[in-house]
């Protein structure tokens, strides 16, 4: 627990853009703790302790804002950034190095039992809001944008963007774009209102320059 502890924080390290130190995330980051408590409810639902396994999952809810099925099977170096509001169901299953942001839903869409939930294969990134829906793949390195509501399987590699989720139309290979916007693709109105206000002051003060 204590090595993959440390594993984990040290590819938090790598991939926040705040770059905390490793003592730091194994101490503050909550998505840290909700994989390691769910190593411990998932060995207990393996085991067939089942009611067991569902109140150390509960008491992780209430400690880490993110809820993790016990029977839910996850990869090495699960990231799960700020976390508050994840929900991840029963039979999804979570490859190596995947990047989930907050407000994330990995659910399904029958009551039928069974597979349910979505397979993410390695190094995929769901951006944050996103609702990744029913018995479906998410390719290797794919990238779901924020909000988007994915019902249908991505290939390898590609982003998909909006409701339903579609590829945006363009490569997205910055790899802090995991709210799954490529370049330039949907630039926000705050965004485009920023680059305004940027350029008045800029052209305000050439005249006062000038003046």
């Amino acid at each position: 627990m204590i090595a993959e502890a440390l594993e984990i924080a040290r590819s938090i390290r790598a991939r926040d853009p705040a770059r905390p130190t490793v003592a730091e995330s194994v101490l503050c980051y909550a998505g840290l703790h909700a994989v390691l408590w769910h190593r411990l409810a998932h060995r207990l639902w393996r085991a067939g302790l089942r009611a067991p396994a569902r109140c150390v999952s509960h008491l992780s809810r209430f400690l880490t804002g993110i809820e993790i099925h016990p029977g839910a099977r996850i990869g090495r170096r699960l990231f799960i950034d700020h976390g508050m509001g994840v929900v991840i169901g029963e039979t999804a299953e979570i490859g190596d190095d995947v990047l989930i942001y907050h407000g994330v839903t990995l659910g399904g869409l029958t009551l039928k039992p069974g597979k349910r939930h979505p397979t993410l294969e390695d190094g995929v990134v769901i951006g944050a809001g996103a609702q990744v829906l029913g018995p479906i793949r998410i390719g290797r390195g794919a990238r779901v944008g924020a909000n988007a509501v994915c019902v249908d399987p991505v290939p390898d590699g590609v982003t998909v963007v909006g409701i339903p989720a579609r590829p945006p139309g363009k490569p997205c290979e910055d790899p802090t774009a995991g709210y799954g916007i490529a370049p330039g693709a949907l630039e926000s109105v705050e965004e485009r209102m920023a680059a305004l206000r940027a350029e008045i002051a800029a052209l305000k003060e050439r005249l006062s320059l000038r003046a």
